[in-house]
């Protein structure tokens, strides 16, 4: 048998596990498991800074269900992955993420780029080591790529000392585990929650983010057909609800209790909650007044809160337990809600009609015209900043992860490396990804990459010359703003000088025809969009109605 160094078994075992791309960039003290993936079929995707080759990470693994896969050297290689890894593992997106360390034998010296890797990111990832041996390396990526998609959802990292990825591995091969599986609640507890479901005077429907995996949906949709009671979801949930179920659709929440979907929360006595993480929406925020029974459906039992403390958990295969629930409840009848729910239809129907100052779009006229492209086969890949409150409410999808937001951890620059990823694991779907001017310049520079790698997507960017959600929030609190100017950038030239097609809007009856003219140019375009965000206060200073909790 032909000498095998670790390196080269560390990529026999990426190939056993279906990694189509790796996202990284590479150092001395990983070089050799770089020169492996020159001989797999793998793709390298080379990227310009490590936070955003997790980000790219993050976005194929959401968007696929498979971990995406980062690689990068020691030091400062691996802390750059910190606020990418800790992104995905708040927000459930599996990465496998590899990095490059100092040999064993300087490991305690003061030694050029030595940092404890594992220690380092333990606090951002689910599982967190540096192999030890050869023999180490096939059962550390099998448990890796394992508990990186089992619910939860969420980065494992393994760091990789250059001595071993230089040792000799010729007597070992790959192997994979088997999914963790999931299996239904006791009949007892099925009982009772079904009783609870029953007896509610005004049950809801609250769908978060492990809502969204595919498997999942059948149920969901089942569920309503037959108990047609209200239903809103959280950002990362967004498209869970098909076109027949939308009358039941009351909107999304987060963030701001000022939306239609939080008149209707304020009003239930059951919320029932499906694959919903508290990241997603602060229970201390809308179950303020602990008045709200909780069915908490989950692979997971709740980490209980002040104000999230289920009375009933029906854990296991979601898809299973609710589809249980369904079929051993008579048809529940619950109130409905025709003036609030007409109140946010209104408000997206009516956006073709808004206007804003000359030279200048308003948010939801480009949100009413993104939505006339907005087809099956077409992803919106969302930002952080006010671009994101304007979309997360009022672009409306009946596809999971259809319209990618960051919700747990709110990082902003996700949305340019998420457009990439998707284009990459979906290469013949229509990508958009779209971010305000302070995200956008957090990752501008794989702009490169993105004409490096042919991909053929849209990135739009709403400039107004600041941080305008921090600017709203301060003014509405400290009635003055502090240190959210930004300096104008030609965002055109920008792209341009990366080999990219620019284009500028300042007309509402330009954006159709330059989405549509932008997804006819064979590489990456960049749309500078000149907003008015004169109208953000009612974001988060909209009054309650009388029938939101005091």
């Amino acid at each position: 048998m032909s000498e095998q160094t670790t390196a080269e078994l560390l990529v026999r075992c990426l190939e056993a596990h279906e990694v189509e791309f790796v996202f990284g960039i590479p150092g001395a003290k990983i070089d050799k498991v770089f020169d492996a993936l020159e001989d797999s079929p793998i793709r390298v995707i080379l990227c310009r800074h490590e936070q955003n080759a997790a980000f790219m990470a993050a976005a194929y693994g959401r968007q696929t269900g498979k971990p995406g896969v980062v690689l990068v050297t020691s030091g400062p290689g691996v802390a750059n992955l910190a606020t990418g890894l800790l992104t995905a593992t708040t927000e459930g997106d599996p990465i496998v993420a590899l990095g490059g360390n100092v040999p064993q034998n300087m490991k305690f010296k003061e030694s050029h780029q030595n940092t404890d890797n594992a220690k380092l990111l333990e606090c951002v990832t689910k599982s967190s080591i540096e192999v030890t041996a050869p023999e180490v390396v096939p059962e550390s990526l099998a448990n890796a790529f394992r508990l990186a998609t089992a619910p939860r959802a969420g980065a494992c990292f393994i760091s990789l000392p250059q001595n071993i990825m230089l040792a000799d591995a010729s007597h070992l091969g790959s192997y994979t585990a088997p999914p963790i599986t999931f299996g239904r609640a006791r009949s007892s507890v099925l009982a009772d929650a079904s009783r609870r479901l029953s007896d509610a005077k005004s049950p809801i429907l609250l769908l978060g983010e492990e809502a969204s995996r595919p498997e999942n949906l059948a149920a969901i949709n089942s569920f309503l057909e037959k108990h047609p009671i209200p239903a809103i979801n959280t950002y990362q949930a967004a498209g869970v609800i098909s076109q027949e179920n939308m009358h039941c659709f009351y909107g999304r929440a987060g963030l701001f209790r000022n939306q239609p979907a939080d008149r209707v929360l304020n009003q239930s006595d059951l919320v029932i909650c499906v694959g919903f993480n508290p990241v997603e929406y602060d229970p201390e925020i809308w179950n303020a007044d602990i008045s709200k029974e909780i069915l908490h459906i989950d692979y997971t039992c709740a980490n209980v809160h002040s104000q999230y403390r289920p009375e009933c958990e029906l854990l296991g295969e979601i898809k299973t337990n609710l589809g249980l629930l369904t079929e051993g409840t008579d048809p529940v009848k619950a109130p409905s809600y025709p003036d609030i729910q007409r109140e946010l239809f209104s408000i997206v129907e009516g956006a073709g009609n808004k206007t804003g100052r000359p030279g200048t779009i308003h948010p939801l006229r480009f949100v009413h015209e993104l939505s006339q492209i907005l087809d099956d086969d077409t992803v919106v890949c969302c930002d952080i900043g006010s671009v994101y409150m304007w979309l997360a409410r009022y672009l409306f999808s009946h596809r999971p992860h259809q319209i990618l937001f960051s919700n747990g951890q709110q990082t902003l620059g996700v949305g340019l490396p998420w457009g990439m990823a998707t284009k990459l694991a979906y290469p013949d779907k229509k990508v958009i990804s779209i971010s305000g001017d302070g995200g956008f310049l957090f990752s501008a520079m794989e702009l490169e990459t993105a004409v490096r790698e042919g991909l053929q997507f849209t990135h739009i960017v709403w400039r107004d010359g600041s941080y305008d959600m921090v600017k709203e929030q301060q003014v509405m609190k400290y009635h003055r703003e502090a240190s959210v100017e930004l300096g104008k950038v030609d965002l055109r030239s920008f792209a341009e000088a990366f080999g990219a097609k620019g284009f500028q809007i300042d007309d509402p009856e330009q954006i159709l025809p330059t989405l549509i003219e932008a997804r006819g140019v064979a590489g990456p375009t960049l749309i500078n969009v000149e907003i008015d965000y004169s109208d953000n206060q009612q974001l988060f200073t909209d009054a309650h109605h009388e029938d939101v909790g005091n």
